[in-house]
């Protein structure tokens, strides 16, 4: 596999597997994720807390188990921020769609398995453009799946997040009414998705964004000022861990924009 490309501000977190285990409940307070038992797991996640993205995904894959959600966040995590060819990130996207499918299906209650399959093909249907994914029925499922998410685990965050710009585009690319009655797409349901979600997760740069980027895609302009403040109060976060890290510098290239 071609080297990836390097998180921009490595050397910023060092964590290893002890502190990990040390912070997790913060760490993964968007993700719901359990503490893993295996050392060598929690080893995985500290490599990608620390940015080493591919070294995370390859020592996730090898040791397997739950060492596959390691590979699997590191791998859209790394799609979705810093891979520039867009070929390579719908191939990243539907490598981890299919990993985690299997993944579910042989662990049903295993609901990041269910999340990053549905989140890869979000991620995946907005690289091909909406409407065609939607044609495929690519939107459906998503969907179908993050309710499934928010079903197990009420307290997934990241899920809420998803499934509230679920929602949001949906409606911008179809309008409300054919997205209400072919897709069930609801504004209110969108909206109340991302409050739920900034409430599981108040520290949330990513749901922040989203949710402002929600607010654009269903009012416009006049929800500028109000979307605006969420981006600011995104760019101000203090990010734990490379990912966040990523999500905050995301926010700030918006506001100069």
């Amino acid at each position: 596999m071609a080297k990836w490309t390097a998180f921009p501000f490595a050397g910023d977190y060092v964590f290893t597997a002890a502190s990990v285990k040390k912070n997790w409940e913060r760490l993964h307070l968007g993700d719901a994720e359990p503490l893993p038992k295996d050392a060598k797991v929690l080893q995985a996640w500290a490599l990608f807390h620390n940015g080493e993205f591919q070294k995370a995904r390859e020592m996730g894959l090898k040791v397997g188990g739950a060492g596959l959600t390691v590979a699997n966040k590191a791998a859209c995590i790394y799609a979705t921020y810093l891979e520039q060819q867009e070929k390579v990130r719908l191939d990243l996207y539907m490598d981890v769609a299919r990993r985690a499918s299997a993944q579910a299906a042989e662990d049903p209650k295993n609901f990041n398995a269910l999340y990053w399959q549905a989140y890869a093909l979000s991620r995946y249907s907005q690289g091909i453009s909406v409407a065609k994914a939607l044609a495929q029925g690519l939107g459906s499922k998503v969907k179908k799946e993050l309710e499934h998410v928010i079903n197990i685990e009420p307290k997934h965050a990241d899920a809420h997040i998803a499934l509230g710009s679920f929602h949001a585009e949906v409606i911008d690319k179809v309008g409300s009414l054919i997205g209400g009655m072919t897709y069930g797409a609801k504004k209110d349901t969108g909206l109340r998705l991302f409050q739920e979600a900034l409430k599981l997760n108040i520290q949330s740069a990513v749901g922040m964004i989203e949710y402002a980027n929600a607010m654009l895609m269903l009012d416009g302009d006049k929800m500028m000022k109000e979307a605006t403040r969420l981006y600011q109060q995104a760019a101000a976060a203090n990010p734990i861990d490379a990912m966040e890290r990523l999500d905050v510098e995301m926010a700030r290239v918006e506001l100069e924009d």
